[in-house]
């Protein structure tokens, strides 16, 4: 069933049935409107314009600088393995961890954007971020760093928190370009993390990485308290109510559970492929350098045009296409990929059509997931990313582990597996959609 009719069908139901978790009004209490008005004002959903070009360039360069955090480790993880002494399996969990804190704060962080005030949760992020990115820096063995990582990425999830704040300020009618564009500065953020860490550390060492980010991180801070309006979902919940509504939102949403689903398994199959190509690109047949290491970071790029056109697409009704076609793209890159093991022009061409796959997969699911509930929207990210990063954390550990035991051919084996469970899960919901509207009409006859 399209996941769209199903939240259209939504119109019809009353409104205890429809949103039995929502709070008394659909109303955001905003001190200061994106076109800049100023002075209290309580602004109906249904009324929100145009987000200004300028807000919305500073919140994609936030979301990118903040969830860059998670990824400067990636291109060199080989060098710190060097460094601290530790075994590849061992140095792979450096990717584990900040998977897992990504995840703890999508749990217990990305709720509170539907009950505090959004500009002081992400300024307050912001700078705890920055602290514990100093922290990682100077961590003098392994067993420092890894929970120092994980640190820095359970607060970057303010990055989280900004994508459904900007779907929020978002029309109706633009939604999906808003989010595209905000993940397009989310996924370049990713790609040159990749790059810049792999430049800085072959000048100044892996360390000079996380201070620089730091750095960064202050000033984004600034600018994001400078620059973003006031804004605060009119959500009347304790916290550890809010906590128990997440999981109630994930049983009664279908839609989100399919969703999250398909994420989770686009994620891992998309960390299988980056976990392990520092390793693979650092021996025989490349022997590349940190710096040559991090521009292959530069080659997914296009992954951040697929965004913004994803969610333009999602706008106009190719929800169900892009669902399908996204997932075979990422299946297919597998087998360019490990060709790539030994030709550098497959390896090129296998990175550009994962990340066009995960991407697109990834835009199509929270364009829809956000049409869900208008005053859960942080709640239902919660829901969703975590299950994208359980999944992320699954991928690279399970990459890690198998690449070190079996190989480059067996780590490709299993991210085509994790891709094609996607297309295989879509199958069993259409199946089962199928099912289900046949028994209705049978039982209404």
């Amino acid at each position: 069933m399209d996941d769209r009719s199903q939240i259209g069908s939504r119109a019809a139901e009353p409104e205890e049935a429809r949103s039995p978790l929502a709070s008394p009004s659909t109303h955001c209490v905003c001190d200061e409107l994106p076109e800049g008005q100023r002075g209290p004002a309580l602004v109906p959903a249904a009324s929100r314009g145009r987000v200004a070009g300028s807000l919305l360039a500073l919140m994609s360069v936030a979301v990118g600088v903040s969830l860059a955090n998670n990824y400067f480790a990636q291109p060199l993880i080989d060098t710190i393995r060097v460094e601290f002494g530790v075994s590849r399996g061992v140095a792979g969990l450096i990717v584990t961890a900040a998977q897992c804190g990504y995840a703890a704060g999508l749990v217990f962080l990305i709720p509170l954007g539907d009950l505090l005030e959004r500009r002081r949760l992400v300024t307050i992020l912001a700078l705890l971020t920055a602290g514990f990115l100093v922290f990682a820096g100077s961590a003098p063995s392994i067993g420092v760093l890894l929970p120092a990582v994980a640190l820095v990425a359970l607060t970057s999830v303010m990055a989280q928190i900004l994508v459904p704040f900007a779907a929020s300020l978002a029309g109706e009618r633009e939604r999906g370009r808003v989010v595209g564009t905000v993940m397009s500065g989310l996924i370049l953020g990713i790609l040159l993390a990749r790059t810049a860490s792999g430049a800085i550390a072959q000048v100044a060492g892996w360390r000079a990485v996380y201070f620089i980010a730091a750095g960064l991180m202050v000033c984004v801070a600034a600018m994001l308290r400078w620059r973003l309006p006031r804004f605060r979902e009119d959500v009347r919940l304790s916290y550890s109510g809010l906590l128990r509504s997440v999981l109630r939102i994930a049983r009664v949403e279908p839609v989100l559970r399919r969703r999250a689903l398909y994420g989770g398994l686009s994620f891992a199959a998309f960390t299988t492929l980056w976990t392990t190509l520092a390793f693979q690109l650092a021996g025989p047949p490349y022997t590349y350098e940190d710096g040559v290491i991090g521009l292959f970071g530069l080659v997914g790029a296009v992954g951040a045009l697929v965004a913004s056109a994803a969610g333009r697409l999602t706008d106009r009704g190719w929800t169900d296409r892009l669902t399908v076609l996204m997932p075979l793209a990422m299946v297919a890159s597998y087998g360019l990929i490990w060709l790539g093991g030994t030709r550098l022009w497959a390896l090129l061409a296998g990175i550009v059509l994962i990340d066009i796959g995960a991407q697109g997969i990834h835009i199509t699911n929270q364009s829809v997931i956000f049409g869900l509930r208008p005053d859960a929207r942080s709640r239902i990210n919660s829901v969703y990313m975590t299950s994208c990063f359980i999944g992320a954390a699954v991928g690279s550990s399970s990459a890690s582990f198998v690449y070190a035991a079996f190989g480059w051919t067996a780590m490709c084996i299993l991210g085509a597996c994790l891709a094609a469970g996607i297309t295989l899960a879509r199958l069993t919901d259409g199946v089962t959609a199928r099912r289900r509207t046949a028994a209705a009409e049978a039982a209404g006859r």
